[in-house]
């Protein structure tokens, strides 16, 4: 019976001595696999950040330099973000300084009045400047420029050259202060002095004979009761006849001046230039 016993005690107590031996190896092994696994998770993660860290630089890049050139809202919604190279354009009001539609028009309106008016006055310097249409100049020339033979009528700048002949208008419109003195062109015989000569109001007609060709000048809208030569008188070249008025169809203080060659009409400021110089 105790051999029996002892047999049983040894064995027990190797496999208990067996199963201490064990137990180290089993807690190692089970402490192993936990950091194994932590190991594994770490190395996945660092993986996947380094592939996913550049691709997010590239874009958070490309977001930041696209944003520039936009409108971005920041902290005040307010807030405009623009191109460098943008300029702020001027803004085109016109040339009017007016507020409302009536002002305007009115602008408009002086302005058109005011540019008719600058056109007349180029055309009327164009009239005076040069010979009319229809009127031959050519020949005007009868007697040497600046022999005396034939003065002008008027003081020279005391008067300034207005229209000339046209239509109906035999004569030119020398422009002259009431009153200014006015001289026969040539020597001659007074044909018409009358206080009322048709429309040419105060007048004197004087017959000449120049180089010999015969010519006729009318001197017309003179002032009441300055002629100082009458009908029948001889006069000199430049001999004074009367004062410069607006008498019969006239509306304004002038010198109606015509002159005739052989019965034709001539443009009276051509043939001064051509034969008084």
């Amino acid at each position: 019976m105790a051999a029996d016993i002892e047999p049983s005690a040894n064995t027990s107590e190797k496999t208990l001595k067996r199963k201490r031996a064990v137990a180290p190896r089993d807690a190692a092994r089970k402490m192993i696999k936990p950091m194994r696994s932590i190991a594994i998770f770490g190395a996945v993660g660092a993986l996947v950040a380094a592939v996913a860290l550049p691709a997010y630089a590239a874009s958070s890049e490309t977001v930041d330099a696209a944003a520039t050139l936009q409108q971005i809202a920041t902290d005040d919604a307010q807030s405009l973000v623009v191109a460098s190279a943008a300029t702020s354009a001027p803004l085109d009001r016109g040339t009017y300084s007016a507020t409302t539609p009536e002002e305007i028009e009115k602008k408009k309106a002086e302005e058109a009045a005011a540019a008719r008016a600058k056109a007349e006055a180029a055309a009327a310097a164009a009239s005076a400047s040069s010979s009319p249409r229809g009127v031959d100049t050519g020949g005007y020339g009868i007697v040497s420029p600046g022999s005396g033979a034939v003065r002008y009528p008027l003081p020279p700048g005391s008067y300034t050259e207005g229209r000339t002949i046209s239509g109906g208008h035999d004569g030119a419109d020398m422009l002259a202060n009431a009153g200014t003195p006015i001289y026969a062109a040539a020597a001659g015989v007074v044909r018409v002095s009358s206080e009322s000569h048709y429309g040419y109001g105060v007048a004197v007609v004087i017959d000449h004979v120049i180089a010999g060709q015969r010519v006729s000048t009318t001197y017309g809208h003179m002032t009441h009761g300055t002629r100082v030569v009458s009908a029948g008188q001889t006069v000199a070249a430049g001999q004074m006849i009367g004062q410069v008025g607006s008498t019969g169809r006239s509306t304004a203080n002038h010198l109606h001046f015509e002159v005739w060659v052989g019965g034709a009409k001539m443009e009276p400021y051509a043939w001064l230039r051509a034969n008084a110089g």
